[in-house]
C-alpha cells in the first residue's frame, strides 16, 4: 500500500521480450499487484512474463505491507490476449483486473523498460492525497528531461500535444503520447471505459473522456529513458486515425459542453469560427478562380477577410475553452525529481 491506497500497476507489453521482466522487477515493492497484460506477442514475451511472475510470486515475502495494509494473493498477475487487440486494449484489461480487485489507484507503466519506477510517488502522490483525478507523465516541458529523444520525435510529441489540448480541453496537459500515468479507481467507474479507444490513440481519447467527467489532471515532469527498444508504431496507419480521432473527439467534447452554461461561450465561438473559415475557404478559392479570369483582386481580397474574422473567432473559442477547463487542470506537480548523473 502507498499513503493507506492499494496501488496496482499495469504493465501492457507487445513483443517486448528482453524488457518486460526488467519492468516488472523494478515495480516498486509497496505496489500490491502488478498486472502484466501480453497483447497477443509474436515474441518471447508471454514467457518472460510467466517466468518473472512465478520467480517472484515464489519469493518469500511478508504479506503484511510496511503500513500495516494486506495484500492477499499473488503479487504479479500474467494476463495474455489471445490476439493483438491494441496497447489500449491492453491497459484496460488491466484496469478491469484492477477494479475487479479493489484497487484505489491504478498506474501504467509500458513493458518497455522506460519508465522509471522511482518516480512513481510523484504520480500517485496527488491522487492519494486526493488533488487529482488522473496523473500523466511530461518529457518534454524541461530541457534537462527530454534526454535522447530526437529532434523529429520532440518535434511529433509538441505537435500532438497541442492537437490533443483542443481535442481534450485539457490546454495544460503536456506531453499527451507519455503513457506513464495513474488513475483513481473511483474516476475508472465513473467513465465509460469500454468506449475508450484500444490502439496507439488510447492515451488522447483517454483525456477527452476524463473531461467530460470533469477529471481534474496533473502533470508529472520525469526524464526521458531510452535503450534498445524499437517503437511499434506504423505511421502511414497511425497518423490518419489519429487525427480522425481528435477531430472526432473535439466535435464530441463540444456537443456534450454546448449544454453547460460555463462552456456556452466556448462552443460558440468555435462554431462561429468553423463555419466562417470554411465559407472564407471555399469563396477564396471562387476568388482565386475570379482574380484569375478576370483580374478581380477586391473579391480575393473580400473572401480572405471572411476565412481570417473565421480564424479570430475560433482563436476566441480556445481563450475561452481555456478558461472554462481551468478547475480541471492542477498544472505541474511542484515536486521534481533529482537524478544522478
Amino acid at each position: 500500500m502507498y499513503k493507506g491506497k492499494r496501488i496496482a500497476v499495469v504493465v501492457p507489453a507487445y513483443n517486448e521480450e528482453g524488457f518486460v521482466g526488467r519492468t516488472i522487477e523494478n515495480v516498486p515493492s509497496y505496489v500490491d499487484r502488478i498486472y502484466a497484460v501480453d497483447d497477443g506477442s509474436t515474441d518471447g514475451t508471454w514467457g518472460e512474463i510467466q517466468a518473472t511472475a512465478s520467480r517472484l510470486n515464489e519469493s518469500p515475502c511478508d504479506p503484511i505491507a510496511a503500513d500495516g495494509g494486506y495484500r492477499e494473493g499473488a503479487r504479479v498477475v500474467p494476463v495474455r490476449h489471445g490476439r493483438n487487440s491494441g496497447v489500449g486494449a491492453g491497459i484496460k484489461t488491466g484496469y478491469y483486473r484492477a477494479m475487479e480487485d479493489d484497487a484505489d489507484i491504478v498506474a501504467v507503466m509500458n513493458g518497455d523498460a522506460q519508465m522509471d519506477p522511482t518516480v512513481l510517488p510523484d504520480f500517485l502522490d496527488p491522487l492519494a492525497e486526493g488533488r487529482a483525478d488522473y496523473a500523466k507523465g511530461d518529457r518534454i516541458s524541461r530541457r534537462e528531461n527530454v534526454g535522447e529523444m530526437s529532434r523529429w520525435r520532440l518535434f511529433g510529441n509538441k505537435l500532438l500535444t497541442r492537437l490533443t489540448n483542443l481535442s481534450s480541453g485539457y490546454w495544460k496537459t503536456i506531453d499527451s503520447q507519455n503513457g506513464y500515468t495513474a488513475v483513481t479507481v473511483e474516476m475508472l467507474e465513473r467513465i465509460p471505459l469500454e468506449e475508450v479507444y484500444d490502439q496507439y490513440g488510447f492515451l488522447n481519447d483517454m483525456l477527452t473522456t476524463l473531461n467530460l467527467n470533469d477529471a481534474r489532471v496533473v502533470n508529472v515532469p520525469h526524464r526521458a529513458v531510452y535503450g534498445e527498444e524499437q517503437s511499434g508504431i506504423v505511421y502511414r496507419r497511425f497518423v490518419p486515425s489519429l487525427s480522425g480521432l481528435l477531430l472526432q473527439n473535439f466535435l464530441r467534447r463540444l456537443y456534450h459542453r454546448s449544454r453547460e452554461r460555463s462552456y456556452q461561450p466556448a462552443v460558440v465561438a468555435y462554431v462561429v469560427g468553423m463555419v466562417g473559415m470554411l465559407l472564407g475557404a471555399a469563396a477564396t478559392l471562387r476568388g482565386v478562380s475570379r482574380a484569375v479570369r478576370r483580374r478581380d483582386d477586391a473579391s480575393l481580397l473580400r473572401s480572405l477577410g471572411g476565412f481570417l474574422l473565421g480564424a479570430l473567432a475560433f482563436v476566441a473559442g480556445t481563450f475561452l475553452d481555456r478558461r472554462a477547463n481551468a478547475p480541471l487542470e492542477l498544472g505541474f506537480e511542484t515536486d521534481i525529481p533529482e537524478y544522478d548523473d
